[in-house]
């Protein structure tokens, strides 16, 4: 988690378009800003809170004369989920780590003026800088407390983010065993054969209802998860690429590279480098 205070002091242009793998939370302190997001430009300003999806193309502008300010609180997705959730809770969080999904990007003042979103953000940038103990414990708690806010405001808004809310319970149950040997066995030769087996499932039927559950393939989510654990590998061991890429279940790495940099937008001997970087 990267938390800053964002400062324009004049009209123009703030952030050039770019994107990355973090989920973005911008909440407005003065001034007005314009973000392209994807193929919409979004307004936000004084008291405004906007959602920046991970792996979203973004610019930011400052429209007014003199400027303006806001905060910026970035976060990988594992934040909010990781591999040990079930479906039924994977279903809240999927609108927020899939660039796919169209929905509600700036929540004005107006609606959170009288909840606990602006109090939630203060204490989050207090908690970065000051870094008391256990500090990024108490960051990630209000995190998902802003982003349980965003979930229940939709709801009583009546808005529907994916079609896993449409599936039966029966349904969602049998995918829960193809995520739980996913997250215990991600290393190994794993075939969507297997998984529809292990699902009860056919091949075809299995590839339909997880294609429709999670908008995306099962072979691509499996990738998801493998380079996901390489990250953590990356950054917290010595093993080299080719040690890495057979850990998490790559059988070359030249594949794993190729799979890396179409996650991460960059290769991991890089990705590792710039991480390096920022702690030094």
């Amino acid at each position: 988690t990267y938390c800053h205070l964002q400062e324009k002091e004049c009209q123009g242009l703030v952030v050039e378009a770019h994107y990355h793998n973090y989920i973005e939370l911008l909440y407005g302190l003065s001034g007005n800003f314009d973000v392209h997001l994807n193929d919409g430009v979004y307004n936000f300003g004084p008291g405004d809170l906007l959602l920046i999806n991970s792996q979203e193309v973004h610019q930011i502008e400052a429209s007014s004369k003199n400027g303006g300010s806001y905060y910026v609180v970035r976060f990988e997705p594992d934040v909010i989920y990781t591999l040990s959730q079930n479906v039924f809770e994977m279903k809240y969080i999927l609108p927020f780590t899939l660039n796919n999904y169209s929905h509600q990007k700036v929540f004005k003042h107006e609606v959170i003026d009288n909840t606990l979103i602006p109090a939630l953000l203060d204490e989050i940038m207090q908690e970065f800088d000051h870094k008391q103990y256990g500090y990024e414990l108490a960051i990630k708690a209000h995190i998902c407390k802003v982003f349980l806010w965003i979930l229940r405001y939709w709801d009583k808004s009546g808005v529907k983010l994916n079609s896993i809310y449409d599936m039966d319970d029966s349904l969602l149950l049998k995918l829960q065993d193809a995520f739980y040997y996913v997250a215990h066995n991600y290393d190994k030769n794993i075939k969507v054969s297997e998984m529809a087996k292990i699902c009860g499932m056919s091949y075809s039927y299995f590839s339909r209802t997880f294609n429709k559950a999670m908008n995306t393939s099962f072979n691509e989510y499996l990738n998801y998860v493998r380079i996901s654990e390489a990250e953590k590998l990356l950054l917290t061991t010595d093993l080299n690429i080719t040690e890495v890429a057979m850990k998490v279940g790559f059988s070359t790495a030249s594949y794993f590279i190729m799979q890396f940099k179409s996650y991460k937008n960059m290769p991991p001997n890089k990705y590792k480098k710039i991480f390096l970087q920022t702690l030094t």
